[in-house]
């Protein structure tokens, strides 16, 4: 319990950003393609009626950008997933932690995601909102990762494709710090190696 204290303040203490080993995408560069991504969505869909679908909760602030780049109407909603844990490898196993408040039927669903690396609780999704009968149903990712692909899940469109690097910033986080970095990052590796040889 005072290894776990200790960690605590140690991680209170100290920057964010020293935790860094290089920034991926810098915070201009995110909020032009954020720009391009909302009209783009805003020419696909218009005159449609729209859902837009966070996957929580790395996403959250990707979609709080996006949908104030959208200039036609929408509505959101938000589904909550768990597979990661507190480590870096993904588990396999996905569970849904919240589900959605609205009906999808006969909607236009646009699922968003923080990041796509194997593709397997995505793969997930889909199959669990195609049995609710939405008009149809599109993937937006802000990242991918396409070398860590599993599963065969087509994704329409994309803000980056990364290297298979851990990454944190921008929603993304690691046991649930650094989401508020305004850049996509590299995380050290020292930094989650050491918390799992403490834990």
């Amino acid at each position: 319990m005072m290894a776990a204290n200790h960690s605590a303040q140690d991680r209170q203490s100290r920057s964010i950003h020293a935790d860094i080993e290089c920034v991926l995408v810098d915070e201009a560069t995110l909020q032009r393609r954020v720009c391009e991504l909302g009209e783009s969505v805003s020419q696909e869909y218009a005159g449609k009626d729209l859902l837009l679908v966070s996957v929580l909760k790395g996403s959250i602030v990707f979609m709080a950008d996006l949908i104030r780049a959208i200039s036609i109407p929408h509505e959101i909603d938000f589904l909550a997933t768990s597979s990661y844990g507190s480590g870096v490898v993904h588990s396999g196993a996905v569970r849904i932690l919240k589900d959605l408040n609205i009906s999808i039927e006969n909607r236009h669903v646009l699922l968003i995601e923080d990041i796509i690396d194997s593709g397997n609780t995505l793969s997930y999704l889909l199959r669990m909102l195609q049995e609710r009968q939405p008009a149809s149903i599109r993937i937006m990712s802000l990242l991918d990762k396409p070398e860590r692909r599993e599963a065969d899940v087509a994704v329409d469109w994309v803000g980056f494709s990364i290297p298979n690097e851990f990454v944190v910033g921008y929603g993304l986080d690691y046991n649930e710090i650094y989401r508020n970095l305004p850049y996509i990052g590299v995380l050290k590796p020292s930094v989650y190696t050491k918390n799992e040889q403490v834990a």
